[in-house]
């Protein structure tokens, strides 16, 4: 509780600003009971210092158990899972028990840190100043740097050529119109790629656009 007060104040100091739209628990804290947890989230929105809580990378357990805390407690808006076409995980329990309780998500990881642009291809070592490439955040993407996941990511070029669009569009695109997702979190190393990202919220994927890409990576998906 203590911590969460102080830190709170620490932020709006920082972002010079009266209050936050949204305040999320990164990963589930197994050091503290949950209830003191909820009870400090909660009286910080009660003080105007924070609109709606949230939650990352948490299991359909916790979050129920979270919610059994209300009214006592502020309930959760928002959901922060790695979803993305190759990573399906939360589709087993945490979006249906999301969507039940009007708790939207907030996806990150939505390209699988990069590998659905197409740029990492099977058999090749990565470009120096890529992800894959870093010493310190390679080891995240091993499940990503099979040659087999990086041959059906290539069957998605056809894809996104046949609709002009890029291959990071298309796999944004995929994940935005996905039941119970608000938005996704994405990255940029250029300004040029921020634009490209945003204009994926105005790409329609059609039925037959949807099968292609499950018929494409559907054997090496995370589910």
């Amino acid at each position: 509780r203590e911590q969460v007060l102080k830190q709170i104040d620490a932020s709006l100091a920082r972002l010079r600003t009266d209050y936050v739209d949204l305040y999320q628990c990164h990963r589930y804290d197994f050091d503290t009971p949950l209830e003191e947890t909820m009870e400090a989230l909660t009286e910080v929105v009660r003080q105007g210092k924070e609109r709606h809580l949230g939650f990352s990378e948490w299991t359909a357990d916790q979050i129920e158990a979270a919610l059994a805390l209300v009214p006592r407690v502020e309930k959760f808006s928002s959901s922060q899972p790695q979803y993305s076409l190759l990573y399906r995980v939360p589709e087993r329990e945490v979006i249906p028990l999301c969507k039940e309780n009007g708790i939207s998500q907030i996806v990150w990881s939505p390209l699988a840190q990069g590998t659905l642009t197409g740029k990492y291809r099977p058999g090749e070592e990565p470009a120096q100043g890529t992800r894959a490439a870093s010493s310190q955040m390679g080891w995240s993407m091993d499940r990503f740097r099979d040659d087999d996941v990086l041959e059906a990511v290539q069957q998605l070029v056809p894809v996104a050529e046949g609709l002009g669009i890029t291959m990071a569009q298309l796999a944004l695109a995929w994940v935005l119109r996905k039941e119970n997702v608000a938005s996704a979190i994405i990255g940029a190393s250029r300004p040029e790629q921020v634009e490209e990202n945003a204009a994926a919220s105005g790409i329609a994927l059609d039925h037959a656009i949807l099968e292609a890409i499950d018929d494409a990576v559907g054997d090496v998906v995370v589910r």
